[in-house]
């Protein structure tokens, strides 16, 4: 495509030098992925600095360099007088509006629902794309268990574990648009907001499911963190807001002026949908919908009382894209587990194996309180610190799960850079000396899922929670593959 960057007019420009136009094949802001003929973004991290990558991106092919930095600009551009280079005053805003623009706004062509939250985005946002296929609008996912086209999961380097940034974005939009899709549903976080990843994106349903304290390692304040979540609802056509989550609905409802459906769980919150009456079943879940004076029952083969609020959440906005209740209801009894999230696999001797990446201490304490409404006879629950996470974070998952099973296996995701050890005791810290319950440790994940399943016996549940990203870990700067249900199956036929 033919771009003459000045012409793009939400690009703040403050200087250019070089030819005005240039044939662009493609939109990076990964130097290791530039050639011929790449606009390369210089987009500073937390721990880089993409100006410094510039020369390497011209040997590459690059034909237009933009950054922030003027006298690094300026300079390159003095030794490449064939190149453009364009001095922007922000390199992500100025990444999402060329995307847009390379893409030729392909997004127009999709029905897009962000959902933002602390706890219950994935499977919210899951819930909404397995919800729209299920009512015949081709649809895909964007988020923490990787992209999906309508047709299932998709091969995608995913440069983020929950939000693509924007290039990615607007890429996945321009297949999901070429596959026949007509929807996308996608995990919105509050660090993607910040960082200008979904700018210039006007969704048509924003969800917003709760809010309490995560990522303070990046936000440093809530205050913080709230506001970046709030810039959600004012790129957004229509919204559905959790009359329960005390955090931060209020604050929506004053800037909301546009469409809008609340729920909740109380009969006398006065919310535009309520689930109500919700009981764990063998085989799923049951629950009264109110909506607009009548009361629906609820059937579907979903766990985790709490999923009740997440699918009433996803069903708000299939009602905002113009479904009927009765068509959406129709299709509930046919929906998906979400992987990862309240998993259910059923091993030997009525062993049940719950898979949910609870990683902050409210989304625990909401599984484990699920988990124990299931039959069974002892609870083994894996808990585990995140080395790429808060560290203030750790002993409160240990405090959130005191007591609450017969085991607890302390163990530790994504160490990153730190002694495993090390995030093991951080978790350890928060649990009353002696201990109320057996502890058991182990310095990977793979080794503290082959602990709690040597701990189980007949009829025991098995809670593997935390935050096990992509199918990978993350040690060291790079993602070692790992799979739980993988560990899992190869234990049992070892067993056997």
């Amino acid at each position: 495509m033919n771009i003459q960057f000045n012409q793009i007019p939400q690009i703040s420009l403050i200087a250019s030098y070089g030819p005005e136009t240039q044939e662009i094949s493609s939109i990076v802001y990964n130097s290791q992925e530039v050639t011929a003929g790449s606009a390369f973004f210089c987009v500073s991290g937390e721990n880089t600095d993409g100006h410094l990558y510039i020369e390497e991106a011209i040997e590459k092919g690059a034909a237009a360099i933009i950054g922030s930095d003027p006298q690094v600009l300026q300079t390159h551009a003095q030794k490449h007088r064939t190149l453009t280079f364009a001095v922007v005053e922000d390199s992500r805003s100025a990444l999402a509006y060329a995307s847009i623009h390379f893409y030729r706004n392909v997004q127009n062509q999709l029905i897009k629902v962000g959902v933002t939250g602390t706890n219950g985005k994935t499977t919210t946002a899951t819930y909404v794309y397995h919800l729209f296929n299920l009512l015949g609008v081709p649809c895909g996912f964007l988020g923490t268990t990787g992209i999906w086209n309508s047709a299932g999961k998709i091969a995608y380097k995913k440069s983020t574990p929950t939000t693509p940034i924007s290039s990615d974005i607007h890429k996945v939009f321009s297949e999901l648009a070429a596959a026949g899709n007509q929807a996308a549903s996608m995990e919105v976080s509050s660090i993607a907001l910040d960082q200008k990843r979904v700018e210039g994106i006007l969704f048509d349903v924003a969800i917003h499911t709760n809010i309490s304290e995560e990522h303070m390692e990046y936000h440093k304040v809530f205050e913080h963190y709230l506001q970046c979540k709030l810039q959600l609802f004012s790129q957004a056509k229509s919204a559905v807001i959790n009359l329960d989550d005390k955090g931060m609905a209020k604050e929506i409802l004053e800037v909301v002026d546009y469409p809008s459906l609340t729920y909740s769980r109380f009969l006398e919150s006065g919310a535009d949908l309520i689930w109500a009456h919700c009981k764990s079943l063998n085989d799923g879940l049951s629950f009264d919908l109110l909506h607009e004076g009548q009361t629906y029952p609820v059937k579907v083969p979903l766990y985790g009382e709490y999923n009740a609020s997440n699918l009433t959440a996803a069903i708000g906005a299939a009602l905002l894209s113009g479904f009927p209740m009765e068509q959406i209801l129709a299709v509930l009894p046919k929906m998906p587990q979400v992987e990862g999230r309240f998993q259910v696999i059923k091993g030997p001797e009525d062993r049940k194996i719950i898979l949910d990446y609870a990683h902050t201490p409210v989304a625990l304490d909401l599984v484990l309180k699920a988990v124990k409404k299931l039959p069974h006879n002892r609870l083994i629950a894996l808990i585990a610190g995140v080395g790429i996470r808060d560290f203030g974070k750790m002993p409160k998952m240990a405090k959130t799960a005191e007591g609450q099973a017969d085991v607890l296996v302390v163990t530790v995701d994504h160490p990153g850079f730190h002694d495993p050890q090390d995030i093991v005791n951080e978790v350890l810290k928060g649990l009353t000396v002696p201990y109320k319950q057996t502890v058991r440790t182990a310095p990977s994940r793979r080794e503290g899922v082959i602990e709690a399943l040597k701990e189980s016996g007949p009829n025991d549940i098995i809670l593997l929670s935390s935050g096990n990203i992509n199918g990978a870990q993350i040690v060291k700067g790079e993602s070692i593959p790992h799979s739980d249900e993988e560990v899992i199956e190869s234990f049992f036929m070892q067993q056997n």
